[in-house]
């Protein structure tokens, strides 16, 4: 990668970082699902307005609004409701390790989808790492005593197993659509489903909220999602796909230093040793150690 590439990929973690806090501290006044039905809105708003601005053609078939209804519900209503509920009863950085799990579903997800994503022997490897490390970052004492902190961390991992997910049916359903227009029909359609969603679970969302929250919802919507998506697309572009997973791995770091700051939260050190292990695993996932070794 260029420097370029470094930096915008720098950048897209700090910004992804601070989602964690942003989103914690709205839950301080609003529900979780009012908090991600603003975080889906705001973002759906924002894009459509660039894609507008573009010019970008809009596909008007059924395929289109069933491709970005799946997308909607499996990349953003469950895992951002899940995870924002987790919020509730864990740590935000602890959120941000289970969140670096994506990736390993994401390869166990596609392997079964997919014949020409079957697990080689270092991407097996990396999943068993990875789930290793998950568990150690969940802690055996959760798995002794199932308490509504275990929920939590269980409702986290089920966030990223949903995103895993919504990778295979985007690689089905959204081939051939820009990435801007894709995410902006995601979004819209996540907006539509969480509103009576929120309104019948948490009751008549509120614009009358307090400057703390707008600002974090501000920041959660506009910044860590539609401009996030826009500037995922460029690195994605510049950097590709594997370079893209050292991005997990400096989101967790970002959220628990944010979490540490502005919340006093501590981490077990189980959390810690977990994500180490997890951290591995993803480094023996993406495999160019192993190929540096062979050329060495």
């Amino acid at each position: 990668m260029d420097g370029r590439a470094w930096v915008e990929m720098l950048v897209l973690a700090l910004i992804w970082g601070g989602s964690f806090l942003a989103t914690r501290v709205a839950l301080d006044e609003i529900g979780p699902l009012t908090t991600v039905l603003h975080r889906a809105g705001w973002a759906a708003v924002i894009l459509w307005i660039w894609v507008l601005m573009r010019r970008y053609p809009v596909p008007r078939t059924a395929r289109f609004v069933l491709a970005c209804a799946g997308m909607g519900l499996l990349n953003n209503v469950i895992p951002f409701g899940l995870m924002a509920w987790g919020q509730l009863h864990i740590e935000s950085g602890l959120t941000a390790i289970f969140n670096a799990a994506t990736a390993i579903f994401g390869v166990v997800a596609a392997a079964i989808a997919f014949q020409d994503e079957r697990l080689t022997w270092n991407r097996a490897l990396g999943v068993l790492l990875g789930f290793f490390g998950v568990a150690t970052a969940i802690g055996l004492a959760s798995f002794a005593s199932f308490d509504v902190r275990s929920l939590a961390q269980l409702a986290v991992i089920g966030g990223t197993i949903s995103y895993a997910i919504a990778g295979v049916w985007a690689r089905k359903m959204m081939t051939g659509v820009r990435p801007e227009v894709a995410a902006m029909g995601m979004l819209t359609a996540s907006t539509l489903m969480l509103l009576p969603m929120a309104w019948a679970l948490e009751g008549q969302p509120s614009l009358n909220l307090q400057n703390n929250t707008w600002v974090a919802l501000a920041y959660v919507s506009i910044v860590a999602t539609a401009l996030a998506y826009l500037l995922y697309y460029r690195v994605l572009a510049s950097a590709g796909s594997g370079n893209l997973m050292l991005v997990t791995l400096l989101v967790a770091p970002v959220a628990i230093v944010l979490g540490t700051l502005a919340r006093d939260e501590t981490l077990p050190p189980q959390a810690y040793a977990g994500f180490a292990i997890l951290a591995l695993g993803l480094v023996v996932l993406d495999g160019r150690v192993f190929k540096r070794f062979k050329k060495a």
